[in-house]
Parts: structure tokens; sequence; C-alpha cells
């Protein structure tokens, strides 16, 4: 395919699809340029009294992701209840984010029972979201990691006055949830 200038002279592209301009018999490509923001981390941790057995079930029923989220967040899930969650199941949200409504959808993208599994976001907020939900044995409990690799647009500035801090809330109040529903001995791991 030929690129248009606004002149409505024909330039022809390069055999990688790159578009050329060129005057009097000289082109230069211009290739693609994509900036991608930072790539973060979040890990918290939480150990629970309970067997991965006896949590993950708990996990697996996605109405469950109401009582682990903030009310703050005007968190409601769209997708029909109940789920049949497995590798693969697309899940769509609606949540208020400072009073903003969006559109969250996620992907199920490993389930692994009753070790973990991955949800991604592939549309909302986020230019990237990957939410590792992680069960491992420990001291006849469970020590229950969320691992979230996330970006933004907002760049540094944003990361430090909003993003980050909604965040930390958001796996605090987490936390607390899971220490009221499996045990009064759960503590930070």
């Amino acid at each position: 395919m030929n690129s248009h200038d606004s002149y409505g002279r024909v330039y022809p592209n390069d055999e990688m699809g790159h578009e050329r301009l060129c005057d009097r018999n000289q082109c230069a490509v211009l290739s693609e340029v994509v900036v991608m923001p930072t790539v973060r981390m979040l890990e918290t941790s939480i150990w629970v009294p309970r067997t991965r057995e006896e949590l993950f079930p708990f996990f697996a029923d996605a109405a469950n992701l109401n009582v682990l989220t903030p009310p703050w967040l005007d968190f409601k899930i769209v997708t029909p209840l109940p789920i049949d969650m497995k590798q693969g199941v697309l899940i769509d949200y609606r949540i208020g984010l400072k009073g903003v409504p969006m559109k969250w959808r996620t992907l199920i993208s490993a389930w692994e029972p009753p070790v973990r599994f991955v949800d991604e976001q592939i549309r909302g907020p986020y230019s990237l979201w990957r939410h590792e939900h992680i069960f491992e044995p420990d001291r006849g409990g469970t020590n229950c990691i969320d691992r979230v690799s996330y970006s933004h647009w907002g760049g540094p500035i944003a990361e430090k006055l909003l993003v980050r801090p909604d965040l930390e809330r958001i796996f605090a109040y987490r936390r607390e949830k899971m220490a009221e529903l499996f045990g009064k001995a759960a503590v930070k791991a």
C-alpha cells in the first residue's frame, strides 16, 4: 500500500509497511516509535490459618471479589453470575475511580487450583495490569500473595500522588477483609 501526502502525491511504503517521505528521489523511512510507561510492581501478602484447599474455593467464586473490594470503588461485576472460573474466561466489571465510571475487562490467563491464578486487564484504566494470586502452604496455614505488575500513562507524579496510594489502600482493605473472613490469627507475611 502507498502513502499520500496532503497534495495527493503518492509515496511507496517500504517492504515492512513503513511510510516513506520522498523528496527529489531521496526517501526517509518513518519507523513506528512506541513509548511504553514504566512497569511497576506491588506485592502484598497475608498469612491465614487455613489450608489453600480450604481457601481456593472462596477465590474461585468471582462474586466474592465484591467482598474483597473497598466500597469506595463502586465495584460491580457485569458478567452474569455464576462464572465458571477457568483459564480463558473473560470477566467484565464497572468501577468508579475518583468518581469517574470505568469499564474493566479481565482475562483469567492462568488457573491452577489451589496453587495460583492470574487475571490480566484486557480493557480498563491501566496500560498494563497483571494480578497473580498465589497460595503457598506455610506453618500449617497459607501465605496468600498478591503480586501485581502494572503501568499507567500518568507518569511518576501520578504514581506517587494518586495511583500507588490508591493501590496500597485497596490491597490493605483486601488484607483486612481476609483477616476477618479467615481467622483472627491472620498476619501480614
